[in-house]
């Protein structure tokens, strides 16, 4: 048996990361679907729930019980059972689970939810158990029809809807019809219903299924900032009326620094701990919008005469939350660039205050040392007199005693004599001391 050539690599050695990001382009491929067909998609929160948890909740599927841990390491798996499958895809935030199956029989006759919950081919005790808050929850009929005759599509989706009004619009090239109401069932499923020509191929079906579940599940993800931002929107009121009083105060010279500094710290903390606890969650927002209108574009959706299109409905229910959102986050992030202004200007009032103190305590120094230098010369006046006294004195002892020797000293005379020399030389010494003095602390 010939031997295939072993391949040569002339390749320096990969990156680490070479491998995962090359296969990212092929992480989440869409699924082939064969119509008509029930796709039952649930999108739930995956926050504390761990991996571990999700592979434990698959396992319960039937002939799952040999799945292996490692088989969710890259965030997405698609089971398969007889004639239906299973996908599952763990997000950031969410985790979403989607099962394609056969379209039961009467779904587009009664459309009864009951019916529908019974028709599922997984238990639907397993559906309530999934780890996480649901998030987004829809059953799609996706069967074949004619999409250049609105009033079939009309009638053959009245009973999916139950007599509803619906959204509706052709996909691409009048490939399409997508068509929903945007309503929760009391099962808590919202419903969505895509006729395709007998033509469309499996792949492309499985592509508008992924978009049209993305699109909404995307949608629910963008407005889970809008209550965030009205919760905010008192707090942010509060804060800014709070500065514009403090910077009111500021100009008042009399207020206390260390009052407005201790009310400018309290709000700037609070401002930081908002702007912490919700910023991601702005930005979260922003970024679900932009893949809403990547989707939407996707979609190239053509509207049908009479029914507004799904796309532009979104678009302008979305725009106004979307706004709210977008002006609170720079609301924040505003009031948090005013506050450090504010603390700016008072750090400035306070280092001018500080260099006036200074100021008046380095006069009260030089005053200091003025009259310490006036009393420094008084006492060395002082002190030579009392010195050249002592000098004086003990002179008078040794001329009295030169006397008594026998020597013809004349003692007042001689006393008289030595005073200003001994005051001289008393002066000078002094002179002489305080020269080496200074010499020594410039040294």
């Amino acid at each position: 048996m010939p031997h295939s050539p072993q391949a040569i690599s002339v390749l320096p050695p990969d990156d680490s990361l070479r491998q995962a990001l090359h296969d990212e382009v092929h992480a989440r491929p869409p699924a082939r679907i064969r119509l008509p067909a029930l796709v039952v998609y649930v999108a739930v929160l995956n926050e504390g729930v761990s991996r571990e948890v999700e592979w434990a909740h698959l396992r319960q599927l039937p002939d799952q019980s040999d799945l292996k841990l490692q088989d969710l390491s890259g965030n997405f798996l698609r089971l398969r059972f007889g004639n239906h499958t299973l996908k599952w895809e763990r997000h950031t935030e969410f985790t979403r689970y989607s099962i394609v199956q056969a379209l039961p029989e009467s779904a587009m006759s009664s459309g009864d939810e009951a019916e529908l919950i019974r028709a599922l081919v997984v238990d639907p005790a397993w559906l309530t158990s999934i780890p996480g808050r649901t998030v987004a929850a829809i059953t799609m009929a996706m069967v074949h029809g004619d999409v250049d005759d609105p009033a079939a599509m009309k009638a053959l989706a009245a009973p999916w809807f139950e007599g509803r009004e619906t959204l509706a619009s052709l996909l691409g090239i009048r490939r399409s019809c997508a068509m929903t109401d945007f309503r929760l069932r009391e099962s808590g499923f919202e419903r969505l219903l895509v006729i395709s020509p007998n033509n469309a191929s499996e792949l492309r079906v499985g592509r508008i299924s992924q978009r049209l579940l993305e699109l909404e599940t995307y949608r629910l993800m963008a407005l889970r900032g809008l209550p965030v931002a009205k919760e905010l929107g008192a707090m942010l009121t509060a804060a800014e009326v709070q500065l514009a009083e403090i910077t009111a105060r500021m100009e008042n010279t009399e207020t206390s620094d260390q009052d407005l500094l201790q009310t400018l710290i309290n709000l700037a903390a609070r401002i930081e701990r908002a702007t912490a606890s919700n910023m991601y969650r702005f930005s979260a927002t922003q970024a679900y919008h932009s893949l809403v209108e990547q989707r939407i574009e996707q979609l190239r959706e053509t509207p049908i005469p009479g029914t507004q299109a799904v796309g532009e409905f979104l678009q302008r229910r979305l725009s106004p939350a979307m706004a709210t959102v977008q002006a609170t986050a720079q609301r924040l992030t505003s009031l948090s660039q005013r506050v450090e202004r504010a603390s700016a200007l008072l750090r400035t009032r306070v280092d001018i205050a500080t260099e006036a103190q200074n100021q008046m305590l380095l006069e009260k120094l030089t005053k200091g040392q003025e009259l310490q230098l006036r009393l420094q010369s008084t006492v060395e006046g002082l002190s030579i007199a009392a010195i050249s006294y002592y000098v004086v004195s003990l002179l008078v002892y040794v001329a009295k005693a030169a006397k008594s020797a026998g020597l013809p000293v004349n003692i007042e005379l001689t006393t008289g004599l030595s005073i200003p020399v001994v005051l001289m030389g008393v002066w000078w010494m002094g002179k002489r001391i305080q020269a080496a003095l200074h010499a020594e602390q410039a040294y």
